[in-house]
């Protein structure tokens, strides 16, 4: 990365950043993608992201996994990290929180494809794991969509520590 591309980047290297304490997709940043020509996929592993429930006010836990295929927009990690911390006081179905994660992020980078993924730990002896994906209208990426929708989680990993 050129020091050109993170001229635009507020958050990066600033050591007094603001914690925000509700959710917050004005807090994200991006920058250029250097490797426009290639199809890759960034994946962001977020272990400890949590959220309240709407209607009783307690904290959900989730390993949330962000994987995408960036177009000319990249999402800025730090950026991404504040945001997340952002729904730490936000009340929001488990549903809800991987939908605007994924609209957010649609909106800020425009990306090729884009999967969120949430495994919230159990509430009353059940566990939520929505999943939703997205891919650019009008290339091979929006059959992608339709296919890993298709195909997701038909062999779920075995999970004994929930």
């Amino acid at each position: 990365m050129k020091q050109s591309d993170t001229k635009d980047l507020t958050l990066l290297g600033n050591q007094n950043t603001e914690y925000k304490a509700d959710y917050c997709p004005e807090v994200l940043e991006t920058f250029e993608n250097q490797h426009q020509e290639n199809n890759y996929f960034v994946k962001f592993n977020i272990p400890e992201f949590t959220s309240l429930c709407p209607m009783t006010g307690q904290p959900d836990f989730a390993a949330i996994y962000i994987s995408y295929i960036p177009d000319v927009r990249m999402v800025e990690s730090k950026s991404l990290k504040l945001y997340m911390f952002s729904f730490r006081n936000h009340g929001a179905y488990h549903e809800d929180c991987v939908n605007l994660i994924m609209n957010d992020l649609i909106d800020l980078m425009d990306p090729r494809y884009i999967e969120v993924w949430a495994k919230f730990t159990p509430r009353g002896g059940i566990s939520i794991d929505p999943y939703c994906n997205y891919g650019k209208p009008g290339t091979m990426f929006e059959q992608m969509a339709v296919n890993r929708l298709m195909q997701h989680d038909m062999y779920p990993e075995n999970i004994n520590n929930r």
